[in-house]
């Protein structure tokens, strides 16, 4: 019999290399082509080890996904940083390595995100994603999210629409 540990948890220290390594993955898979590829490279490179390791220590809110001994995901969230929309709290992100993405995974940091986040005092919450990811488009409006804004974002120059989904 094989027992397979599946948790998740707050981020600590140690796994800042671990983070590291699936923010980079995830990125290359859900943005090659849609970020031009110098910036998409200069964007994973900037949120290294270190980077990650600075924002658990000043205590970010970060939860992981251990998968045995592994962290395979993670999500970040926080106050809602755009106050004229009218949601108290903000899932910054949610990136699973490759390989542990469509199996449910997302969903639980998703969950664990808005519990902590209510827990805190935010009830409702929003999340942005590029209107050009279609899978996670299709991962916000499964889990309930209402598209309640439209913004650009700039990529080396090139302009790149982003949706904002409103939970409550």
């Amino acid at each position: 019999m094989v027992d397979t540990v599946i948790t998740i948890r707050k981020a600590l220290p140690a796994d800042a290399w671990s983070i590291a390594a699936v923010h980079d993955a995830a990125w290359r898979d859900a943005y090659r082509g849609i970020i031009p590829g110098r910036e998409l490279e200069r964007m994973i490179a900037r949120r290294g080890p270190r980077w990650w390791g600075s924002a658990i220590q000043r205590g970010s809110r970060i939860v992981v996904l251990e998968f045995d001994d592994g962290v395979e995901g993670y999500a970040s969230y926080g106050p809602n940083r755009v106050p004229a929309l009218p949601y108290q709290g903000e899932i910054y992100e949610i990136y699973l390595a490759p390989e542990f993405q469509g199996l449910g995974f997302g969903r639980g940091l998703f969950k664990a995100a808005r519990a902590d986040l209510a827990d805190h005092g935010y009830t409702s919450a929003l999340v942005w994603a590029l209107a050009e990811n279609e899978r996670a488009l299709a991962f916000y409006r499964k889990l309930g999210g209402r598209p309640v804004r439209e913004a650009y974002e700039r990529f080396a120059g090139e302009s790149r629409k982003r949706v904002a989904f409103g939970f409550n």
